[in-house]
Order: structure tokens, then sequence, then C-alpha cells
């Protein structure tokens, strides 16, 4: 019969993943991205370990369902969003408007490039999003520090705030996939950013 408390459980799940055991999930991650960026609703967990090469139990092992796997990919975006918002915050040379803006260029460039997490932020419900919580929690702090500043310095319009910033997100991402004349979601971010000017 087997002894182990919850305790013990915790304390092996905080445990560095071993050599072959982190190869093996970041193989699964890099074949989710590859299936998730075709924007498939449909794709199965056997489809992901198949296109990894290791078994659907090796799935399950690193990532209960389809929803926890999308909100790895979330996860790690913001991790990247947020390496960029603090890097705006240590320049000290642009002033307080032109690093929001650079941040926010910087993020949604990254999105552009990655057609399996836009599928992810537009296609995945609050379960997606839940695998992201802690990462997203420092955006908006890292977000509001960056508005703070900007409204100091008198270079942001009054009412714009820090809680603004996902939705502006999420619109140009919906921007970034539309093929039509005169849809280019770097002019649509160009006309947002004039807006949120002072």
């Amino acid at each position: 019969m087997s002894t182990k408390t919850s305790t013990d459980t915790e304390l092996e799940s905080e445990r560095p993943l071993r050599a072959d055991a982190r190869r093996n999930r970041e193989r699964i991650i890099e074949a989710a991205r590859e299936l998730f960026a075709g924007e498939r609703p449909n794709v199965q967990m056997d489809e992901v370990a198949h296109r990894a090469g290791v078994g659907v139990g090796t799935v399950y092992r690193h990532f209960s369902d389809k929803e926890a796997l999308m909100g790895e990919l979330v996860r790690q975006r913001f991790d990247l969003f947020n390496e960029n918002l603090r890097q705006a915050l240590a320049d000290e040379h642009p002033g307080a408007f032109t690093a929001l803006a650079a941040a926010l260029r910087a993020n949604l460039v990254s999105v552009a490039e990655d057609a399996a997490t836009r599928f992810a932020f537009m296609s995945g419900g609050e379960r997606v999003f839940a695998h992201a919580a802690s990462e997203m929690e420092e955006f908006m702090l890292l977000a509001n520090e960056l508005i703070r500043r900007a409204h100091l310095a008198g270079e942001l319009r009054d009412d714009f705030q820090a809680s603004d910033i996902p939705m502006v997100m999420c619109g140009i991402c919906a921007t970034i996939d539309v093929s039509k004349p005169g849809w280019d979601w770097q002019r649509h971010l160009t006309l947002i950013l004039h807006g949120m000017r002072a």
C-alpha cells in the first residue's frame, strides 16, 4: 500500500523535470504549436502525441487536457509580454509614452509571429487563461506602472487605464489574420496609439 502523502506529491511536482521528461515536454509543446497554428479547434491529444513522437500517456502526464496545453502556450506568451514590459520600464531614454508604445508594439509583433498562440487567445476560454493567472497578474502590475508614468508625463489621455490594454491587444489580434485590402494590423496599432495620446 502506498504511504505517499499529499505533501509528498506536491514536493514531487515542484522538482525539476528529468532531462528526458523535459525534452518530451518541449516536443509536446512544439507539436501543439504546429497543430494549433492551423486554427483547428478539433485537434486531439493523440494527434499531438503522434506529431511529438511520444505516447499519448506521456502527453497526459504533462498536460491534463487540451485546455492545459493551450494554457501553456498562453503562459509562455505572457512571460514574453512581461519581459518586454520590464525592458520598457528599465529603459530611461525614451519618453514615457514612447516606452509604452514600444512595449505594446513588441508584444503584438510576437503575437503576429505565433499563429498557435493567437488561436489559443482567440478561442480559449477561462480555463485556458487560468493557466497563466500569475503571469497575467504580473502583466497588469507592469502595465499599471507604464501607464502611471505616461500619465505623470502628461503624454497619455487621462481616461486610458491598464485595464484597456487587453482589449486593445485582443482587437488588434483579430486584425492580424484578416487578409483584405487596407486591413493591416500595424496600421490598426498606429491608429490606436494615436488615439491614446494626450
